[in-house]
């Protein structure tokens, strides 16, 4: 099962910019990436979510200290590996979160850490990003990490900011991070694994999307 994979392979942790979270973390992304794929039988993609990345340690961090962002509001977190800015968001009093992934793995670790931070976070495994947005707040941590990602999350971002939704992204400086677009918020100097990155602390921004 998915959920024991998760649960053999990670240990719970306090996230370094948001110690109020905890996740189920692994501590080596190689070792892990291969057993996983040896326990599947086959090639997947990479375990992202057994790591606290920083564009979502930064996005979780500036919603549980603006909570009047998302209070009372429905949350949708695209790509929510961990489930970490998802979980941060049900903390700061989000009426209901949907986090949303498509490796079968994430969700099962999304489902694992909400029950151990005592939220309720409804996990879906889909592709929405040809859909229609449906929620007041739209949270994207680490999204521009290449070309067709970028085009892809923009355009559904764009598309949710249209229709008057509040949509932020955590970034760390990714090389497509389409800054054209979005609007300073916030800054944070994150603590990241030396396995995950080219330094231990990342510079990470928040930022708003423009319609």
């Amino acid at each position: 099962m998915t959920t024991d994979f998760v649960l053999a392979n990670t240990r719970l942790s306090a996230v370094p910019l948001t110690p109020e979270v905890h996740l189920r973390l692994a501590e080596e992304a190689i070792e892990l990436w291969e057993r996983t794929e040896s326990d599947h039988g086959a090639q997947l993609a990479p375990p992202f979510w057994a790591f606290a990345w920083a564009g979502g340690q930064a996005l979780a961090r500036y919603v549980l200290d603006h909570p009047a962002v998302l209070a009372g509001r429905g949350v949708l977190d695209l790509a929510a590996g961990s489930g970490l800015v998802a979980i941060a968001a049900m903390k700061a009093g989000a009426a209901r979160v949907t986090a949303v992934e498509i490796d079968p793995l994430a969700v099962a670790a999304i489902g694992v850490n909400a029950e151990a931070n005592g939220v309720a976070v409804t996990a879906l495994l889909a592709d929405v990003l040809e859909q229609e947005p449906g929620e007041d707040v739209v949270l994207a941590g680490d999204v521009f990490y290449s070309r067709e990602m970028t085009r892809r999350m923009l355009g559904y971002l764009r598309r949710a900011a249209a229709a008057g939704a509040t949509v932020l992204v955590g970034d760390p400086g990714r090389a497509y991070l389409p800054k054209e677009h979005l609007t300073l918020l916030a800054e944070y100097d994150v603590p990241v694994p030396a396995t995950l990155e080219d330094t231990p602390v990342k510079r990470t921004t928040v930022w708003a999307v423009n319609p």
